[in-house]
């Protein structure tokens, strides 16, 4: 398994080089801190990737939520701040993988309070993943324990000792011959590794999970509805700061551009970018499947299914603005939570981006949200395994179970078919996620043109492809699917 040797993170830019004053330790959060640190000789690093840990275990919580409200936020020094990031997400993303080594080592892991299994955790990833000084990595290791539990510090001692012992073995078999063993390698539940061999093959399911434990690049959109490309740019090379054109293979997408060090939007000109609604932070992989599921004719009405917290909707009227010169007038979202919905029309009106229509409710049940009505173009930006995107959310491989993929399955075939009868004659159907599994993107697409909602439909081409469908790579976008259909 590939560290998290960056501490930058695409979609939270607060990263850990110093732009002007630290930000000062709330009293909130020293109440927070574990019982000892304030006398403990384990590492500032350390106790905040421990408590940030805690956090996610108790509060089901993303990672990077809490490294961005919990270290990207404090007092920390900078190599602190980086390395309590690398330790919280390397911990997050091996856990089950993490697990296991600790039970090894244990009489009793039953026994073991969640609290020091947390800081356990820690100590394991270190020793087996980031090839720490084994001396350091038990020393710190039973600090942090003896933070939290000084009775459990004689246990901590024991079991990262015999830690050290096992990793000589490490990962108990042959990846070459043993699925789990192969597993194992690459912090990735055995069901899970075994199902992307099959989907994908085995050479591209190596190469995704070597992908999904390395850092994201940060990509930024430019929105084009309040700026151009080249004032953007202007402002990046004022500050002195590296970006270029962004491509997938050989597409190139519109407005999209690698930022070469995410530290970078810490620049007060390039915040303001952010903060003015002229620029945004989205994957490139994500900017190319809003740029493809659009018309090629305008259309009079638009509707987004599961528009979220606005991304999408601003790459697309962004994107609407490139191809047609201005925004979709007719232009309505839907998502089945209140709280997105008014975090979309707070976004929207920072990017200046039309919204005509922010609907709550439940697309499964579409005509008790919007009628009879139909749309010139219905985009479907389904709810999914989001496989793709694990670089950014490393909790997803542990949290999913076998039977989460079929589920997942069964939920888009039916956003699909009930968006359908809301499709006017001759408009675009689209359908997007951000996974990799066949079950999830051909399976429900061969689905759907079989179903009777479907008949009326055909796929058409993007940009002369069948579909978009990105992977995952060093160094690349995340891994997103998109179909375009067109109702005859």
């Amino acid at each position: 398994m590939a560290d998290h040797r960056d501490a930058s993170r695409a979609d939270a830019p607060r990263a850990s080089r110093p732009r002007g004053g630290r930000p000062s330790k709330s009293p909130q959060d020293a109440q927070r801190a574990p019982r000892s640190a304030m006398h403990s000789k384990v590492s500032p690093a350390r106790l905040a990737a421990l408590e940030a840990v805690r956090l996610v275990r108790e509060r089901d919580a993303f990672a990077q939520d809490i490294i961005a409200k919990r270290i990207d936020s404090s007092d920390l020094e900078p190599e602190d701040r980086a390395f309590a990031t690398k330790l919280v997400l390397g911990a997050v993303s091996a856990q089950g993988t993490l697990d296991e080594i600790v039970d090894r080592a244990l009489r009793s892991p039953s026994d073991v309070q969640p609290d020091v299994r947390d800081a356990l955790r820690l100590g394991a990833y270190e020793i087996v993943f980031l090839d720490k000084s084994p001396h350091a990595a038990v020393d710190q290791g039973v600090e942090l324990v003896r933070s939290i539990a000084p009775r459990a510090a004689g246990l901590a001692n024991a079991v990262l000792r015999k830690i050290v012992m096992l990793k000589a073995s490490f990962p108990f078999g042959d990846p070459a011959r043993d699925s789990e063993a192969l597993a194992r390698l690459h912090a990735f539940p055995a069901w899970l590794t075994r199902r992307l061999v099959a989907d994908l093959g085995l050479e591209d399911a190596l190469a995704f999970m070597r992908a999904s434990n390395q850092p994201a690049p940060l990509f930024v959109a430019v929105n084009a509805v309040k700026t151009c490309d080249e004032d953007v740019l202007a402002v990046f090379e004022k500050a002195g700061e590296g970006i270029e054109p962004a491509s997938i293979g050989e597409v190139s997408v519109p407005g999209c551009y690698l930022v070469s060090d995410g530290r970078s939007l810490l620049v007060p000109e390039l915040r303001r970018l952010l903060a003015q609604g002229r620029l945004l932070v989205s994957d490139a992989a994500s900017q190319l499947v809003a740029s493809s599921v659009l018309p090629e004719i305008k259309p009079g009405s638009f509707l987004e299914i599961g528009a979220g917290r606005a991304t999408k909707t601003i790459l697309l009227q962004s994107d609407a603005c490139r191809t047609y010169g201005a925004q979709i007038e007719r232009y309505a979202t839907l998502d089945n939570h209140e709280f997105k919905t008014r975090i979309l029309l707070d976004r929207v009106a920072q990017y200046d981006v039309r919204v005509s229509e922010a609907l709550t409710g439940n697309a499964l049940n579409l005509g008790a949200v919007v009628g009879e009505r139909l749309f010139d173009a219905v985009f479907v930006d389904a709810p999914c395994s989001g496989l793709g995107t694990l670089r950014r959310h490393p909790e997803i491989r542990w949290r999913l179970k076998p039977e989460s993929i079929a589920s997942f399955a069964r939920t888009q075939l039916a956003l699909l078919e009930e968006a359908a009868g809301h499709v006017a004659r001759g408009g675009i159907l689209a359908y997007a996620t951000c996974t990799v599994t066949n079950e999830e993107n051909s399976g429900v697409v061969q689905s759907f043109l079989s179903s009777e909602a479907g008949a009326r439909f055909k796929l058409v081409p993007i940009a002369g492809r069948s579909c978009v469908a990105t992977r995952l790579l060093a160094g690349s976008s995340d891994a997103h699917f998109a179909v375009r259909f067109i109702r005859t």
